[in-house]
């Protein structure tokens, strides 16, 4: 493991330095925060000590260059005795903890230990998330993605409710879940609801939770989305297939940003981003009163329009190759090369299902095709 010194004492920065490598680690040391910062930039350390008092760059401001780059190091903060509001502060803007001068070794041991622990956490965790997310993610160079993308770019950082519309199958979840992952909050909870695959009668319960003996099979307290998505995204998928009544408790939500079990008078405040999508014309659904138009004025602050895959027909070749790479990796199956003319009549074929029918298709094809799929497999199976 490498850990980095910053401080402008020599004593103290190679006193540490003697001290860790005595107990095994590799150790870098820099005499101010300009080159500390440089050195973390060009190397990779998993804990960075860091004085607060240092000429050129001080520790806070080493420590806002540290967050911009996007370096992961667990950052302690060396305090004197009058840097402790400061190091505080710098607790609160990232750093992972501060040490007091005199240094205590036995603290100084924890820190690192502990230090090393949140390093390996997060890891993990970036690892866990790229398995969950990285699933499938919004694959396409034509126009239209690209024009879905510097919209996610500008709109994820924002708390703005999203609204994404468009038909079956073409990738609205993953616009939402690009949102999430782009947005302060993609660190805490990311909830889906399927509000089309919910029974009316029970979409409160699972939106707002409900307490024992609500109704005859609440045996227990229940915790709904809008709780579980607390200080990250819900999104409520298919929202125009949501009961009137439903609506307007999310519209409540939306405006008081408070909520009440199902079976309780008690408010409860929630912090949530809302995304929702709908393959539904909703200006008509509210023409015909099965949707709320204050809810429909709430929820799109932003409209995000995702075009179907006959109007990107240029993304088919990136997103067959795509599917072949994720379909082979997840069942073992061998990779087998598209041929140019094969290629061609799925580019030409006409998409009713999108993005969705595509992955099928080339799923079926790699399983009922020899070594090459050829334009006659495609004529076989697809057409």
């Amino acid at each position: 493991m490498k850990i980095l010194i910053i401080d402008d004492e020599r004593s103290i920065r190679n006193s540490l330095k003697e001290i860790l490598m005595d107990e095994g680690y590799e150790v870098d040391v820099a005499e101010d925060g300009v080159q500390g910062c440089e050195m973390a930039e060009k190397e990779k350390y998993s804990v960075i000590f860091c004085d607060i008092k240092m000429p050129k760059m001080d520790g806070v401001e080493v420590l806002g260059r540290l967050n911009e780059a996007g370096i992961d190091s667990a950052v302690v903060m060396i305090s004197g005795h009058g840097d402790i509001d400061t190091a505080v502060e710098c607790i609160k803007k990232g750093a992972f903890d501060f040490i007091q001068k005199p240094l205590d070794l036995n603290r100084i041991f924890i820190t690192i230990k502990n230090a090393t622990d949140k390093v390996s956490l997060v890891k993990e965790t970036k690892i866990l998330k790229k398995k969950v997310y990285g699933q499938q993610e919004m694959v396409g160079n034509s126009e239209p993605m690209q024009h879905i993308r510097a919209i996610i770019d500008k709109v994820a950082p924002t708390d703005a409710r999203v609204l994404i519309i468009g038909a079956n199958g073409t990738g609205k979840e993953l616009v939402a879940r690009s949102l999430h992952q782009k947005s302060s909050r993609s660190s805490m909870p990311y909830i889906e609801v399927n509000c089309a695959a919910i029974p009316s009668e029970l979409i409160e319960s699972e939106l707002f939770g409900h307490e024992k003996g609500a109704f005859t099979s609440a045996i227990k307290q229940h915790k709904g989305k809008f709780e579980q998505a607390d200080g990250g995204t819900l999104f409520l998928d298919e929202i125009g297939d949501m009961s009137l009544a439903a609506q307007a408790k999310v519209l409540r939500v939306l405006q008081e940003k408070k909520l009440s079990r199902v079976g309780s008078d008690k408010d409860i405040v929630v912090d949530v981003r809302v995304l929702a999508a709908t393959n539904k014309n909703l200006k008509a659904e509210i023409e015909k009163g099965n949707f709320r138009e204050d809810l429909y004025h709430r929820l799109s602050v932003i409209v995000i329009n995702v075009p179907s895959l006959d109007e990107r027909k240029t993304d088919i070749p990136l997103l067959v190759d795509y599917f072949i790479d994720q379909i082979c990796a997840e069942t073992g199956m061998q990779k087998r090369p598209v041929e140019p003319d094969a290629m061609k009549l799925l580019v030409d074929k006409s998409w009713s299902g999108n993005i969705r029918e595509l992955r099928n298709v080339v799923e079926r094809l790699l399983i009922l095709s020899g070594e090459k799929i050829t334009a006659q497999d495609v004529k076989d199976y697809v057409y």
